[in-house]
C-alpha cells in the first residue's frame, strides 16, 4: 500500500449487536473493497452492502484481512464509515466575486478554505453545485441511481451573466445538465445569490422569467443575499440597502403570483435576511410549503417563531435527503458520516448537540440568550409576545468577520467572549449550537475555553428547545 492508503474509508464505529462486530471488524480498519469493488463514496458503499452476504476486505495496520459478513435475519451490518466521499472531491474551479471563502481572514482552520463543486455532496448534504465540473458519467449516475434532489447554484440562466458572475466561461452553459436532469424527474432546488447592481433589478426580472420558461419544474428557487465580510476586496460587491431589499420583495412577490398563474404553484422563496433588512414581517408558514430550503436560510425565522410559540412543528435541524430516507438498521450505521465540505458553507446544516461537563449553575442568576444581530432582532419581539419579556438578549455584533455577517451561525469565540465579558458574567448564557462544529467555533476557540470563565449552556437551535429551557428557568426561580 502507498500514498493511496490515506484515501481509503475508515470504520468509525461498530455496533456490538451487529454482523460486523461478530466477525471481528474493528474501528480504524480501512475498507479496501466490498464484494470485490472499491467504493467511491457512501452512496456506492450503501448499494454494495445491501445484500445479506457481504465480503469486505480491509487494511488493518499493514495487514490485509478479508471478512465474510453473512448476516442473520434482521441482523444489522453495524458499520459506520467516517467519510462521505472516498475518492477525490470535485473542487470548484469558479472564481465568483461574491464567494465568501475569498473573504475569509488568513490563519483559520484549513478546511474552511476548501471549495467543493461535487454533485454527490449536493445530494447527500445539500451543498450547492454550479455543475461546471459535471460530466456525462455524472449525469448517467445521477439518473440511474436517482440521486434526487440536487442543489444547484444558478444566479442567472443567461449565459453571459452567469459566466461573468462565476468568472468561468464554462459556467455560461453548464445549466444544460439541469435541463436533462429535470426531464428525467430529478428534483432540483435552485439558488440565486443576489448581488446589488449585478443580477438584481431588470436582470432578476429576466432571470425569473427565464427560469419559468426554461425550467418550470424546478422544485424550489431560493433567492439569498450575498454574504459580505470586512475582508472583501471586490469593488462591485456591497450589501442591500433597506430600499433595495424592499424592491426585491416587491419584485419577487409579483413573480410569485405569475408562477402560480402559469404553473399552478409557487416555488420562489426569499431568504429571511431580505425581510429583516427591509424591516418587514416574514411570511406565514403556508408561504414556504414544506420548507425545502430551510437550511439555506429560507423560512428559518418563521419556523423558529412558530415552534417557539407552539403554533407549528419544530423544523430546525431536521434531517433530509439520503441519510433520512435510507433504511438504517442500526443508529450507528451512518450518523457519523461527516460532510467533508461542511465548513465551506460556514454553517452547520444539522446542528449537533455539544456535550459539556457543565459546572453547577448558580440558580439565582437569570438566563440570557446569546445570538447574532439578526437573531436578536427576532428574539426580542418573540420574547415579549410569549411572556418572556424579562429574559435578556445579548446581541453579538460580528466584528470578527464584519460586513453583513449577522447570523448566529457565524458567531465566533472572540466576539462571544467580548460580549460575555462586558456583561461581567451576570447571567447563565444560552448559546445556540449552530455556531459550533464539534465544540469548536469558526475562529478556533472552543466551548470548553468559554465555559472556563462563564456559565454557558449550549442548546439546540430551535424555538421549542429554547422555550423549554426558558420555562425551566422560570420554575427554578420560583423554587428559590
Amino acid at each position: 500500500m502507498n500514498s493511496s492508503t490515506d484515501t481509503l474509508p475508515q470504520i468509525a464505529a461498530i455496533d456490538r449487536s451487529s454482523a460486523a462486530f461478530r466477525v471481528g471488524l474493528m474501528v480504524g480498519d480501512r475498507v479496501m473493497s466490498v464484494n470485490g469493488v472499491v467504493p467511491r463514496d457512501i452512496l456506492e458503499w450503501q448499494r454494495l452492502v445491501e445484500s445479506d452476504d457481504v465480503d469486505i476486505c480491509v487494511l488493518r495496520g499493514r495487514e490485509t484481512l478479508e471478512f465474510d459478513l453473512a448476516r442473520q435475519p434482521g441482523e444489522p451490518l453495524g458499520v459506520s464509515i467516517s467519510s462521505a466521499v472516498f475518492d477525490r472531491i470535485h473542487t470548484c474551479d469558479n472564481h465568483c466575486e461574491f464567494c465568501f471563502i475569498y473573504q475569509l481572514p488568513k490563519g483559520m482552520r484549513r478546511s474552511l478554505y476548501m471549495k467543493d463543486d461535487d454533485y454527490r455532496l449536493s445530494f447527500l448534504f445539500g451543498n450547492f453545485t454550479t455543475m461546471t465540473r459535471f460530466t456525462e458519467a455524472d449525469l448517467e449516475r445521477v439518473i440511474d441511481e436517482r440521486l434526487s434532489p440536487l442543489y444547484v447554484s444558478i444566479h442567472s440562466p443567461d449565459p453571459h451573466v452567469r459566466s461573468d458572475m462565476l468568472r468561468n466561461v464554462r459556467g455560461g452553459f453548464s445549466l444544460r445538465w439541469m435541463k436533462v436532469l429535470l426531464d428525467h424527474d430529478i428534483q432540483i432546488r435552485a439558488q440565486i445569490v443576489l448581488c446589488p447592481g449585478v443580477n438584481d433589478g431588470d436582470i432578476l426580472e429576466s432571470t425569473l422569467a427565464g427560469l419559468l420558461e426554461q425550467y418550470p419544474t424546478l422544485e424550489s428557487i431560493a433567492i439569498v443575499p450575498l454574504g459580505l465580510s470586512r475582508f472583501n476586496s471586490e469593488d462591485r460587491m456591497r450589501v442591500h440597502s433597506q430600499t433595495e431589499a424592499q424592491l426585491v420583495i416587491e419584485t419577487v412577490s409579483k413573480w410569485q403570483a405569475r408562477y402560480v398563474r402559469a404553473i399552478g404553484r409557487q416555488p420562489i422563496h426569499l431568504a429571511d435576511e431580505f425581510y429583516l433588512v427591509a424591516q418587514k414581517s416574514v411570511p406565514e408558514a403556508l408561504h414556504y410549503g414544506e420548507f425545502p430550503m430551510l437550511e439555506d436560510g429560507v423560512g428559518l425565522v418563521r419556523s423558529f417563531l412558530d415552534s417557539f410559540s407552539g403554533n407549528g412543528p419544530d423544523l430546525m435541524g431536521k434531517q433530509a435527503g439520503f441519510f433520512a430516507s435510507v433504511d438504517v438498521p442500526s443508529p450507528t450505521d451512518y450518523v457519523r458520516v461527516v460532510n467533508p465540505a461542511a465548513d465551506t458553507g460556514l454553517r452547520s446544516p444539522v446542528p449537533v448537540p455539544v456535550s459539556l461537563s457543565v459546572r453547577k449553575q448558580i440558580v439565582d442568576k437569570p438566563v440570557a440568550i446569546v445570538t447574532g444581530s439578526y437573531g436578536a432582532l427576532v428574539m426580542r419581539n418573540a420574547l415579549k409576545e410569549q411572556d418572556f419579556a424579562d429574559v435578556a438578549v445579548l446581541e453579538v455584533e460580528n466584528l470578527y468577520f464584519g460586513g453583513n455577517t449577522a447570523v448566529a451561525g457565524l458567531m465566533t469565540f472572540e466576539d462571544i467572549h467580548r460580549v460575555l465579558s462586558d456583561d461581567k458574567g451576570s447571567h447563565i448564557y444560552l448559546l445556540p449550537d449552530v455556531c459550533l462544529n464539534d465544540g469548536v467555533f469558526l475562529d478556533g476557540g472552543s466551548i470548553e475555553d468559554l465555559h472556563r470563565e462563564f456559565n454557558v449552556e449550549v442548546i439546540p437551535t430551535s424555538g421549542s428547545s429554547l422555550r423549554d429551557r426558558l420555562e425551566s428557568a422560570k420554575r427554578e426561580v420560583s423554587h428559590v
